[in-house]
């Protein structure tokens, strides 16, 4: 059969509530143990001049590996596309590297120490949910 189940739209909307409640969980509890300031949702939290310029230095490159692999990858079969220029692995491994930044820009330049061990434990979190999310089948619920 092709296309979606008629249980697709309520199934991705239960899958994206779980993440989000355990995240906005894991947050807070982190957050409230490091003592750590709550930051804006979807926002740059750039600690110097530095960190902005290397963090859009990434940007941009990942955007250009992005759209090179994605024209790479529609001109072969399917068959032999190249795992590592898919889009979902080029998004995973840009999450490890700003995250991995991020923190350590804060551990060398933040005034609050404890700025990168919250913004470690969010990256490896996010990590272990997304490794669990495809490995079960996004939580049984495929």
């Amino acid at each position: 059969m092709y296309g979606v189940g008629s249980d697709f739209w309520l199934k991705l909307v239960l899958l994206i509530i779980i993440l989000v409640v355990l995240n906005f969980v894991f947050s807070a509890v982190m957050r409230r143990r490091l003592r750590v300031e709550k930051r804006k949702f979807f926002s740059y939290n750039h600690v110097n001049i530095l960190h902005s310029k290397v963090d859009w230095s990434i940007r941009i490159t990942f955007m250009v590996v992005m759209i090179v692999g994605a024209f790479y990858n529609v001109t072969r079969l399917p068959a032999e596309s190249l795992w590592y220029l898919e889009a979902w692995f080029v998004l995973f491994v840009f999450l490890v590297i700003t995250e991995s930044v991020q923190a350590i820009f804060e551990w060398k330049y933040a005034t609050n120490r404890k700025d990168y061990m919250y913004t470690l434990s969010q990256l490896s979190f996010n990590v272990i949910l997304i490794i669990a999310v495809f490995s079960t089948d996004f939580l049984w619920l495929g």
